[in-house]
């Protein structure tokens, strides 16, 4: 982060709160020419400060609204096991975030389903086939309260 002025800062600030603006909108919010934007932005993204641009969708909209967060013990701590359960969770499309957490489960999953019922299929169908899997535990979402991509720096 050494690296980074205001200036870079400052773009990303914007970025992550939208990335669909053009180089010359960009420009103008941090007071510089469109070339250097463009240089910035250019070295942001080679750097890895910026991973990729996506736009968010509403799940609501899809009737995908239902989010469950997913917490799930693996029947043993071992690297085989571990690197299977990854790349059966890699291929569940239900699953949007997954994290390997300390405490008293492995992982945490956020889960996209239609419903409840759909939720339940998920967990027998799709996580039921997923045999590294000691146990799980749900929590539902009642409502989202806030949802930001934005890095506090």
């Amino acid at each position: 982060m050494n690296e980074l002025d205001e200036t870079d800062l400052l773009l990303l600030k914007i970025l992550a709160n939208n990335a669909k603006h053009t180089n010359k909108e960009l420009a103008a919010m941090v007071n510089l020419s469109p070339s250097p934007v463009f240089e910035r932005m250019k070295r942001l993204e080679n750097n890895g400060y910026i991973k990729k641009y996506i736009a968010i969708l509403d799940a609501e909209k899809f009737n995908q609204g239902f989010i469950v967060f997913c917490n799930i013990k693996l029947k043993q701590h071992d690297k085989k096991i571990g690197h299977h359960f990854v790349a059966d969770i890699l291929e569940i499309d239900e699953v949007v975030e997954c994290y390997n957490i300390s405490g008293d489960y492995d992982f945490i999953l956020k889960v996209y389903a239609r419903d409840m019922k759909h939720y339940q299929d998920f967990v027998f169908n799709k996580l039921g086939s997923v045999e590294s899997i000691g146990s799980t535990h749900s929590t539902f979402v009642m409502a989202e309260i806030k949802n930001t991509h934005n890095i506090s720096f």
